[in-house]
């Protein structure tokens, strides 16, 4: 086995070396919604649509209207449009001095694109060209930004990321992991398996993606859940493992019975955080649900390694991974601490228990609501910020502040009234794009420039501003004005753009987007587009979905405990002391991320919203490994009751043998999770930091203090169950 896995490992590690290319990326879009219908359509019957890559052009010397800039400008459309992968281009020059395209003071204007092709191939081909787009000479200077700019920078970020992680997690949970062990070799077998995990979930990644599309940023989250569960899992064995020797049993033995009890385990912890993490595929976005893909893969890579390979490789090494050094004193330790014990703490000590969880335990039991009640109301009040969330866009402010690209979009937010690149497409069905519809298309077009928050509509008929014209269909540049015109050409529909200013953008899209569509004409006939609109249908979708995806993580993680436990009272217990956990971490997104707070410490810019994708993928992460540590506690705690038939003796003893693993397994886990809080993407920063902060307190506050008060109030109701129920477990639970 230990060959067959050494060959696994090196075929793995063949399929892995390509995978980070076959990644690919994606944009904020719901397949098959109304604005990526519209915006197929507009490149079907218009051979236009929305922009995604622009070239802020800077004069030197006096205005973009000055002869020498709008020749450097002309030329630099007529360049950029040779480029591969470009389809359209547009400037504030062809548009015949289209407004929304110069900033206020007239000293820059914009160049746009629309790129070919899938989102990984035009940003290929942006790559390509970009670097040679930003320039400087006598005449003007020249910048590089637009949505497809930003997110393919925020990738190059991402992979840079990774690539500093890997040289950070591995030495790191190394050392941690010899502390832990006190063993060398058992150190670096329990990282061989979390470094198994990562290889082989890369190597399964690449072949997904001759099957369907895999996001660049799963990488990111396969190497520190790889790292995290193949070492978690691998924790837990030993620790079973070193129990058995030292019980007398011979390695054959000891490692039958380590798999046999702590493999049981790690199976049900797998399959909790699997469901959890699978729970991304109802989401119709390719970005979310290849975290699922690689989520899932990382489960059952790292529970293979340590319920196959790892029992081979104990077998072999035998004695070699006991402790070198013993604790020594722990009897007499145990004994002045029971002599120090009230009557009730002695009866529930078990013969030779001791260490700070057993003891800790104990307390907590004898003075519940003592404990339980502070540590309650300070989990609440760093769950209170979470009350106050708002989901917004993603924009450029999630890349460094000097990127080149949110340098671009930062100097638009200040200079600039309105963006061209979030403009608002209309497209009107059933009314021809003819000169013979002239006085229909004007009607929409003055209707549109009414609506408070849009600053200009284009249309076949001219630009229009407050319900008049201010550019016509055609003027001096007639080549230029015949160009723009055909944009809108189409024997059968027509369309609009609306370019909102910044301000109604910012307050509020949705209601924007209703009274666009409101003015535009018959709701039957009229279908948007457009970035803002791609974003708002994300949402909906998003949002919409919430509801079923959490509450089948709900359902079916009761229903594993249920069959693992034979209890009603446990499961809903773990669900409510779960949801606590999540709501101290959205409390900190929202504190830190939304709010702005540590912003400076931890160099983001804070936009007043969060972007909603990012946290229900924590959620899902989260809740899986929260109730991960659940299934490691509860497998000891209802071991022991089994045994004696005495809950508090049970928690007390569980805590102890479970306790210090969870721990060890926490801390190695949010090592890994952090070494992505000092990332460059803001989306990262949010997955690390909030990752650490639900991890720890999970592990500490809830599990050494909340567990054992709420199972010393519920007493033997713990293992409450109605009568049917009762047999339906006796029949199909998941136990010995």
């Amino acid at each position: 086995m230990i060959w067959l896995s050494v060959l696994l490992a090196v075929v793995g590690l063949v399929l892995a070396a390509g995978a980070m290319d076959r990644l690919v990326l994606s944009r904020f879009e719901s397949p098959g919604s109304e604005s990526v219908d519209t915006r197929a359509a507009l490149e079907e019957q218009f051979g236009s649509g929305t922009p995604s890559v622009l070239l802020l052009v800077t004069a030197r010397h006096g205005s973009v209207d000055s002869p020498s800039v709008e020749r450097a400008g002309r030329a630099l459309e007529r360049e950029l449009a040779r480029q591969d992968g470009v389809a359209e281009t547009a400037s504030y020059w062809s548009r015949g001095g289209s407004p929304v395209m110069r900033s206020t003071d007239s000293t820059q204007a914009l160049i746009t694109a629309r790129m070919a092709g899938t989102v990984t191939e035009a940003r290929t081909q942006l790559a390509e060209f970009a670097p040679r787009f930003t320039r400087k000479d006598a005449t003007v200077t020249v910048r590089v930004g637009g949505g497809d700019e930003v997110f393919r920078q925020a990738a190059e970020q991402a992979r840079t990321d990774f690539l500093r992680a890997e040289l950070i997690v591995f030495p790191l949970v190394l050392l941690l992991l010899a502390v832990i062990y006190r063993r060398f070799n058992a150190a670096l077998l329990t990282l061989g398996m979390g470094l198994f995990s990562v290889i082989t979930t890369l190597a399964l990644m690449r072949l997904l993606t001759y099957v369907t599309d895999v996001s660049t940023f799963a990488a990111n989250l396969t190497l520190v859940m790889g790292i995290g569960l193949g070492v978690d899992y691998s924790l837990f064995v030993i620790s079973r493992f070193r129990e058995e020797l030292a019980a007398g049993r011979e390695v054959a033995e000891a490692t039958r019975q380590a798999v046999g009890r702590a493999g049981r385990t790690v199976a049900f912890s797998g399959l909790t955080v699997i469901v959890s993490l699978a729970c991304l595929l109802l989401f119709p976005f390719p970005f979310l649900r290849s975290f699922a893909y690689s989520g899932i893969a990382v489960v059952l890579t790292s529970v293979f390694a340590a319920l196959v390979i790892l029992p081979a490789a104990l077998a072999r090494l035998g004695h070699r991974i006991r402790r070198k050094h013993p604790q020594r004193g722990a009897a007499q330790l145990h004994k002045k601490q029971l002599n120090e014990k009230q009557p009730d703490e002695k009866r529930l000590d078990e013969k030779g228990s001791t260490g700070w969880w057993h003891t800790t335990a104990l307390r907590m039991m004898r003075r519940p609501l003592a404990y339980g009640i502070p540590v309650l109301a300070v989990l609440l009040a760093l769950a209170a910020p979470a009350l106050g969330i708002s989901f917004g866009a993603p924009d450029d402010r999630v890349l460094p502040a000097d990127t080149s690209s949110r340098v671009v979009q930062d100097r638009i937010r200040a200079d600039f009234a309105a963006e061209e690149m979030d403009a608002l497409q209309v497209l009107r069905t059933g009314l021809p794009g003819t000169p013979a519809s002239a006085g229909q298309i004007e009607a929409a077009a003055i209707a549109l420039s009414e609506v408070p928050g849009i600053q200009q509509v284009d249309a076949l008929t001219g630009s229009y501003t407050d319900g008049r014209r201010v550019l016509p269909a055609t003027g001096p540049a007639q080549r230029s004005a015949q160009r723009f015109a055909q944009r809108f050409a189409h024997e059968s529909n027509t369309w609009f753009s609306a370019v909102p200013n910044q301000k109604a953008l910012a307050a509020d899209p949705d209601r924007l987007l209703a009274e666009v569509r409101a003015a535009a004409g018959d709701p039957a006939d009229v279908r948007v587009g457009g970035y803002p609109a791609e974003l708002g249908d994300f949402r909906t979708v998003l949002v919409d979905r919430l509801p079923v995806v959490f509450g089948l993580i709900l359902l079916v993680t009761f229903v594993i405990l249920f069959l693992m436990t034979g209890s009603l009272v446990i499961p809903l217990k773990a669900m409510l002391l779960n949801a606590l956990s999540m709501t101290v971490m959205f409390g900190a997104l929202v504190w830190v991320f939304q709010d702005g707070h540590l912003s400076g410490l931890l160099g983001f810019t804070a936009t007043g919203t969060l972007e909603p994708s990012i946290p229900i993928l924590m959620f899902c992460t989260a809740f899986g490994l929260s109730m991960d540590y659940e299934v490691f506690m509860l497998s000891r705690i209802k071991e022991e009751y089994d045994r004696t038939g005495d809950t508090p003796a049970a928690v007390a003893r569980g805590l102890e043998r479970s306790g210090p693993l969870i721990t060890a397994a926490a801390v190695i886990l949010a090592a890994s999770f952090a070494t992505y809080a000092s990332s460059g993407i803001v989306y990262l920063k949010m997955l690390g930091l909030g990752m650490v902060i639900v991890i720890l307190v999970d592990a500490t506050l809830i599990r050494a203090v909340l567990v054992p008060v709420l199972m010393r109030l519920a007493g033997r109701a713990n293992w409450w169950a109605p009568a049917p129920l009762r047999r339906l477990h006796a029949r199909f639970g998941l136990t010995d």
